[in-house]
């Protein structure tokens, strides 16, 4: 029998790159293609997959995400041959979550049905909006209603969903974020990402920003906003675990919080990261170069970096000081080889925790709810370079 390592959980993701259209707000490895070979991509696919498992024996598969793009355009029987061949790969996990981003468009939802059938137990759908205008704006393709039902469709076929709302958008104010977030809370799913809107480098937004045709709401603002998210839905139950991320205690994402948590996961397809054996992956970012890769070795890795100890503790830290329940410095101590009292700085800790936006017990480090809305600023403070 093979030897399991220690901690031998293993989250797996799956990047599908194309996408119907480009949203204008978008900066994730999407394309938009006229035609794909759907054969094709289906065989580099499973074998991207077969090179992680060979660098990986011996895992316990307890998670599998499929991002992108758009995830929902996939062949039901594409999304099945992957799931049954990780299956194969590794031990799957009794309580395995297998995720599936999608968009609620009503050709996309036909497929719920058979999407389950693959084997996918959590859809996170891309509402963002409950708003036609504000969809219209995001460069959405569907509308509220079409949203709506395809999240009533998706509430049938699967046993756990969640879904996104992009929110402190240009003009909005608080009375109609607590309209719409309260619409959205009312709608009974076990987790919500909510997303302040950044202007990402690359972007339509970027060049409209640039152009003076769009002005980003006001920063404090947008901390009421963030502030009046975080009472809402810890109020109807939904507390936040990560900084944008809520949900029903016991109904937190699996696979991202084992990003969070600093876990083992691989990443298979266009521009996929990983982390495994001490190694940070990255495949070939665009779809035609990444098949390319695979076809010529087998895999589409594009770089693969050894991870000293000072870099594997500062992401560690960087993701999990995002998380409520904040880091084990004597795990990140094991995991990166630098002493414990060596990762963060002493001095800004002691005073940030003076102004309560930080809390120290015993070896456990966490940002605290007043310290959220600081976030970007107290990492750079604490955490060593």
């Amino acid at each position: 029998m093979t030897q399991r390592p220690p901690d031998d959980g293993l989250a797996l993701y799956i990047h599908w790159p194309f996408c119907v259209s480009k949203c204008p707000y978008c900066d994730f490895n999407s394309h938009v293609r006229d035609q794909v070979d759907q054969a094709a991509w289906r065989a580099a696919l499973l074998d991207d997959l077969a090179h992680e498992a060979r660098e990986l024996p011996g895992r316990r598969l307890t998670s599998i995400f499929f991002g992108g793009g758009t995830p929902s355009l996939m062949p039901p029987d594409t999304v099945a041959a992957l799931i049954d061949a990780a299956a194969g790969h590794w031990a799957v996990d009794p309580a395995i979550e297998i995720t599936l981003e999608a968009n609620p468009s009503s050709v996309e939802s036909a497929r719920f049905g058979d999407i389950a059938r693959a084997g996918v137990n959590r859809v996170s759908l891309g509402l963002q909006a409950l708003d036609d205008k504000m969809l219209q704006w995001l460069g959405r393709a569907h509308d509220v209603r079409e949203g709506l039902a395809a999240l009533d469709t998706a509430q049938i076929a699967f046993s756990r969903v969640s879904f996104d709302l992009i929110y402190a958008r240009p003009e909005q104010s608080a009375e109609a974020w607590e309209a719409e977030l309260g619409r959205a809370l009312g709608f009974g799913t076990e987790h919500l990402s909510l997303y302040q809107l950044t202007i990402e480098p690359g972007t339509q937004f970027a060049t409209r920003f640039a152009r003076g045709e769009l002005v980003p709401l006001d920063p404090d603002r947008a901390a009421e906003l963030f502030e009046q998210t975080r009472a809402m839905t810890a109020a109807a139950g939904l507390p936040a675990y990560e900084i944008s991320n809520h949900a029903r205690p016991g109904s937190e994402s699996r696979h991202n919080l084992t990003y969070w948590r600093y876990g083992t996961y691989a990443g298979i397809g266009p521009g996929a990261h990983g982390r495994r054996n001490g190694l940070a992956t990255v495949r070939r970012r665009k779809p035609e170069n990444w098949l390319a890769r695979v076809a010529a070795n087998g895999h589409g890795i594009e770089q693969e970096d050894v991870l000293v100890p000072a870099h594997k503790a500062q992401e560690a830290l960087l993701m999990g000081l995002r998380l409520a329940e904040g880091v084990d410095l004597d795990r990140i101590a094991n995991l990166s080889g630098i002493d414990a009292g060596d990762l963060v700085s002493r001095k800004a800790i002691e005073r940030l925790e003076r102004q309560s936006l930080v809390k120290m017990e015993a070896a456990r480090l966490r940002v605290t709810e007043s310290g959220m809305l600081l976030l970007d600023a107290i990492l750079a403070d604490i955490v060593a370079a």
